[in-house]
């Protein structure tokens, strides 16, 4: 007989909310949860779930803003997003796309809709994650990765029964493409009706799961529809998926937490309350760069 790993709950995330005028997210963690506080390495999942933007003249987005002591994973599932930063980075993720960008001793950036998806509206789907970065790299020096769609790993499921996409870290011995500080397992998966994925991950890692489409059941006896974020206990067990829906899509958050102290407040996440300050002192000195691009 399997033994699963068990599953802690099943929680929904903070009503939906606009960050800039081109974000409608549901914040899971950490103002969704209580959770939220034991899920280093990750520190905050916003979740845009798949919602129509008219067709417009004026780009929508967020402007220039800074950050220092992490990483943003920006998950694009529908609609095109546009990324600059003022260390020369600038890119544009679609469908399938990852854009990871290590904001480490400091940077501004902006990340907007794409100019031509502006103009023409559609369908708009993403994820982002702040991902924490250990102590001894805060200070790392910013960089950007661009992970398209035909770089990631990718793990077709027995039976014909749907696909395993790896961003992060390896399921079933595929390595997906993404360079991390500390060991993260990020991948998600297209289930058919009675498509099924067992695997399992480090028992000290904290892991969850967002349903994004359809419904599914966990271990054989929960039952997870969209918008449903699982949150498994800390032990040793199997997990398993089945697609209950025809057409269901799940991602998976694994990592090994971080033990270190966290003070995060605004764009800042440090290791103690001098930290933050210093944080805040640098960008207002001009120390992270200047707006100019």
């Amino acid at each position: 007989m399997t033994a699963y790993r068990s599953i802690q709950g099943t929680h929904r995330g903070a009503p939906f909310h606009m960050v800039g005028d081109g974000f409608r997210v549901s914040n899971y963690f950490p103002s969704g949860e209580d959770f939220g506080a034991r899920f280093s390495p990750f520190l905050l999942m916003d979740y845009n779930a798949p919602y129509e933007f008219p067709p417009s003249d004026s780009i929508k987005g967020v402007g220039a803003h800074p950050h220092r002591g992490f990483e943003t994973v920006t998950i694009a599932y529908e609609g095109y997003i546009e990324h600059h930063d003022n260390h020369g980075s600038h890119g544009v993720i679609g469908p399938g796309d990852v854009q990871w960008m290590t904001a480490g001793s400091g940077l501004l950036h902006k990340e907007y809709h794409e100019k031509e998806f502006s103009k023409r509206g559609g369908l708009f789907h993403m994820i982002q994650l702040w991902v924490n970065l250990p102590r001894e790299h805060k200070m790392h020096p910013p960089k950007y990765q661009e992970l398209t769609k035909d770089k990631m790993g990718y793990v077709d499921l027995p039976d014909n029964g749907g696909t395993v996409r790896i961003i992060a870290g390896e399921y079933n011995g595929t390595q997906g493409p993404a360079s991390t500080f500390t060991p993260i397992h990020l991948f998600d998966m297209s289930l058919k009706k009675g498509g099924r994925a067992s695997f399992k991950l480090p028992p000290a890692f904290n892991t969850g799961a967002l349903i994004l489409r359809g419904t599914v059941k966990v271990n054989d006896e929960t039952t997870a529809g969209e918008g449903d974020f699982v949150l498994f206990r800390n032990e040793a067990g199997d997990i398993s998926v089945e697609g209950i829906s025809e057409d269901a899509l799940v991602i998976f958050l694994s990592g090994e937490p971080i033990d270190e102290p966290v003070f995060m407040h605004g764009p800042f996440v440090m290791n103690s309350r001098e930290e933050l300050i210093e944080a805040f002192k640098d960008f207002q000195a001009g120390k992270m760069g200047r707006a100019n691009f």
